[in-house]
């Protein structure tokens, strides 16, 4: 199921009851879910990704724009209505009723032509336990699980409906950091093997990278980016994104780009062709830094750390906006730790430049431009034209 937001907008009252200012959680979000995929929504706290799973789940109303499922226009609709599952990061599940009896309850509350015999109802519990792997627990209840367990037993009670389209609200934040892992790729299992389309929201960014098909980056409501989740990381289209995703950290440096050539602090560590004078960020990536004697940039070194095939070296730099720089290298790379001061070249692919003013990337020739939304709009308007087409030609 293709769900598509159009010019998507929340606004809430001010909480502070002397101020009249209102607080827009969800600023004219556009953006097109494609069948079958899962995508992760990923942002910092309060930046408006669970009011954006609430409003496609119908739990709130938009103060504006539509919401599609498919060619339907649910915007209007009552959550009950809509064909979805929805997974809560408390469980959500009835702690006096067994395993079996927390799927089995949403089937009971269905009625007219939805309405199930028992025995359908019965089979469609066994059909996706076995999807979730908790056909031993049935008769458990949920104080006697763990916290993996309880939680796959949410998200069967989400899936028993085969719900049109899943939502999955930080599922894994009540996980310790063995089960988050182990969870999490169970539900990209089940997401694989289901098919549904499903909509995923976290702040982990590490989370969204592993599981989904593509990850839309938001802040303070607003779209910052979309695509493939490596292509975001490889490619990002301004600082907040470039330091929102990655661990370690991307090293972000003042800079400044002066007569076509890109400069930290004194020491020239690129061209700059074509580019006017201006004072920039230079961020560039813990695994971007290359240990040469002869390197253009100089920082103080302070430690290392080995990681086994990698080290960390940790060093500062005066015009390092961090206060460590921290760099990872090959476990073969060559340095003298007695030594005060360790030189660098830098690798341009995970070099990044951003206008300090604006924040945005300045880019330089050769570089690939990022995976836009209004690329991706144009490619899904694309693919529906093409299925419009196939489906004249088949008539015909």
């Amino acid at each position: 199921m293709k769900v598509q937001l159009q010019n998507i907008t929340k606004i809430f009252p001010s909480r502070n009851k002397k101020s009249k200012e209102l607080v827009t959680a969800v600023n004219d979000f556009t953006f097109t879910v494609p069948d079958g995929k899962l995508i992760g929504l990923l942002g910092p706290s309060g930046c408006g990704k669970s009011t954006t799973l609430y409003m496609i789940s119908g739990l709130e109303k938009p103060t504006s724009g539509k919401i599609f499922f498919g060619e339907d226009d649910v915007t209007e609709l009552p959550p009950e209505k809509r064909g979805i599952g929805l997974v809560f990061q408390n469980y959500a599940l009835y702690p006096h009723m067994t395993v079996r009896q927390n799927i089995l309850f949403p089937l009971q509350n269905l009625k007219g032509e939805d309405k199930l015999t028992k025995e359908q109802m019965l089979d469609h519990v066994d059909e996706v336990t076995k999807l979730v792997q908790l056909e031993q627990y049935l008769d458990r209840k949920p104080n006697q699980m763990s916290g993996g367990q309880q939680q796959r037993v949410a998200i069967a009670r989400a899936l028993v409906k085969m719900p049109r389209v899943l939502l999955l609200d930080e599922p894994l934040s009540n996980l310790d950091a063995r089960l988050r892992l182990q969870t999490r790729e169970e539900i990209r299992r089940i997401q694989r093997e289901t098919g549904i389309t499903t909509i995923f929201v976290t702040h982990d960014q590490e989370e969204a990278m592993s599981i989904s098909d593509m990850i839309v980056v938001m802040k303070l409501g607003v779209i910052q980016q979309v695509g493939e989740p490596q292509e975001v990381y490889d490619n990002p289209v301004n600082l907040f994104v470039s330091k929102f995703l990655g661990t370690p950290p991307i090293n972000v440096f003042n800079g400044r780009i002066s007569g076509e050539k890109l400069y930290i602090g004194e020491e020239e560590i690129a061209s700059a062709e074509g580019k006017e004078d201006m004072d920039v960020y230079v961020g560039i990536r813990p695994e971007g830094f290359i240990v040469d004697p002869n390197g253009k940039l100089t920082c103080n070194l302070e430690s290392r750390e080995v990681m086994g095939r990698d080290v960390s070296i940790v060093s500062n730099h005066p015009e390092s906006a961090n206060p460590i720089v921290r760099s990872i290298v090959d476990s073969e790379s060559v340095f003298d730790m007695d030594a005060q001061t360790i030189k660098y070249n830098i690798k341009k692919s995970k070099m990044f430049v951003f206008n300090k003013e604006t924040e945005e990337r300045v880019f330089f020739e050769g570089d690939k431009l990022p995976y836009h939304l209004t690329q991706y709009l144009e490619e899904i308007k694309s693919e529906e034209t093409q299925t419009e087409e196939n489906t004249q030609e088949d008539n015909a």
